[in-house]
């Protein structure tokens, strides 16, 4: 893609990323646009949902649509953060140390099952998610540009676990529930693997779309040419703040949702074809975007109360504003 694209472009080459997705994901088109705001946005994703669900697949598929440098971390207890980082290894020929960069040197990691790995572990993603680099030996390493971590964590199962903990969590752009496929596509799954189609063979049937050059660049304009007004801020601003009044809720969306939620409706309207920001936009991004940020309490987690059910009421409570 040209240096100088046009905003009608940029739509059409990410509308073109998501069919190809769709060549080796039957369904699940939600979740597909929010991996894709995502990495609009530059920010993380967290994917949370039962084994056999595809999350991994549609991973490497965005990779490959977009050209980016594809490695895979299989998070598991004994996992070490020199695992994930790097480590330095002594050169006998001269007697020094020299950095040898891990897997977390790359466009796009997926961190697979992370809550298996310990809390030591974790804790290693946060400088690289957070600042985009590593610090190893008193020095620093830029990693990658762009770079981008989508994590997967089952939440059925508990044992040999270790929970995120909220500051980590926090470093999520999105936390996307995938969820079990419809009727129909489950069907057509079953006909494609019994016609004897490998969903991983046909990741070679994906065109690539766009650069990791071009994705850095169209991030650029998401932040920088996508107009967002006065009203629209506050509106955003008043539904995050909304989430901290609850009596059900012990931990309120922080200023960081405040700040996701202006760039992920900016990314929507990009993907849209405009070049501003209204309430939909906001609407379309405000689930994934807070239902990790909200902690409901636990006596109302009992009665069934979820940070879902909290966002939604909000939304029909807080009114829009009207767009000129």
């Amino acid at each position: 893609m040209s240096t100088n694209f046009s905003l009608q472009d940029i739509s059409s080459k990410l509308k073109k990323v998501k069919e190809e997705i769709q060549l080796v994901i039957v369904g699940q088109e939600e979740i597909s646009e929010a991996v894709l705001l995502s990495l609009l946005s530059d920010g993380h994703v967290l994917l949370e949902g039962a084994p056999g669900l595809a999350k991994t697949l549609m991973v490497r598929a965005f990779g490959k649509a977009l050209g980016m440098q594809f490695k895979r971390i299989q998070f598991t207890p004994d996992l070490m953060p020199s695992d994930v980082t790097g480590i330095s290894i002594y050169q006998p020929n001269d007697g020094t140390f020299k950095f040898t960069q891990g897997p977390i040197f790359t466009n796009l990691l997926l961190a697979d099952e992370i809550n298996r790995a310990p809390p030591k572990t974790q804790a290693s993603m946060l400088e690289a998610m957070q600042e985009k680099q590593v610090s190893a030996d008193n020095e620093r390493y830029d990693l990658p540009k762009p770079f981008l971590v989508l994590a997967t964590q089952n939440p059925i199962e508990q044992e040999g676990t270790y929970p995120l903990p909220e500051a980590q969590v926090d470093r999520f752009m999105f936390k996307v529930i995938v969820d079990y496929p419809a009727e129909d596509e489950e069907i057509e799954i079953v006909k494609r693997f019994t016609a004897g189609i490998d969903a991983y063979d046909k990741l070679n049937d994906i065109r690539t779309i766009l650069s990791p050059d071009d994705l850095t660049r169209i991030q650029h304009f998401v932040r920088n040419n996508v107009r967002l007004s006065d009203d629209v801020i506050k509106y955003i601003v008043r539904l995050v703040q909304t989430t901290r009044e609850s009596e059900e809720v012990s931990i309120g969306a922080s200023p960081r949702a405040s700040l996701w939620l202006a760039i992920g409706a900016k990314a929507h309207a990009v993907f849209e074809g405009r070049d501003y920001v209204n309430p939909a936009d906001v609407q379309r991004v405000a689930r994934s975007i807070l239902r990790h940020r909200v902690i409901v309490a636990p006596e109302w987690q009992f009665e069934g109360i979820t940070s879902d059910v909290i966002i939604d009421r909000v939304l029909r409570n807080i009114p829009a504003p009207t767009m000129n």
